[in-house]
């Protein structure tokens, strides 16, 4: 699993909207810090409840230097509507192939929900020269993270 001190996995995948624009986290890299929260699902209470929390303080993040990401195996279409459903204002980025999910080590199922391959709950800040200088993982993918302390790790990179 990716940590702290470790160098930031880079991965291309596609922004969630509906033109399907291409992202890769290397063009981001040494732009001010990138926060990736990596999301199990949109539409679900928590994952909603963390990207709006996000969202509210995008502000704080932007005044920071710092880039908000939220990344989950949704697709591109479903994190669209989701942006639009919330007012979403920073990119989503769909990982339908998994690709970042792994790289990270954040690969988890719920198969009650029928759900496999998809991302758990996580946070990490990456600096100006890709290395991961803050990252929460939690315990339970139900759980949100202390978003005053990303906010702290973002103004400290």
């Amino acid at each position: 699993m990716a940590s702290t001190g470790d160098a930031a996995p880079t991965f291309t995948a596609t922004v969630g909207t509906s033109d399907h624009e291409p992202f890769d986290l290397g063009d981001h890299i040494g732009d001010g810090p990138v926060v990736l929260a990596f999301f199990p699902g949109a539409f679900t209470p928590p994952c909603t409840n963390e990207m709006v929390a996000f969202q509210e303080r995008v502000g704080e993040f932007e005044d920071a230097g710092g880039t908000l990401l939220g990344v989950s195996a949704d697709s591109p279409f479903s994190q669209g509507a989701f942006r639009e459903e919330h007012g979403i204002e920073f990119d989503l980025v769909s990982d339908t192939a998994g690709d970042a999910i792994r790289a990270y080590g954040l690969e988890m199922d719920i198969a009650d929900l029928g759900l496999y391959g998809i991302a758990n709950r996580a946070v990490f800040v990456i600096d100006d020269d890709g290395e991961i200088v803050y990252d929460w993982v939690a315990d339970d993918p139900t759980n949100e993270p202390d978003y005053d302390v990303v906010l702290d790790a973002v103004e400290s990179a």
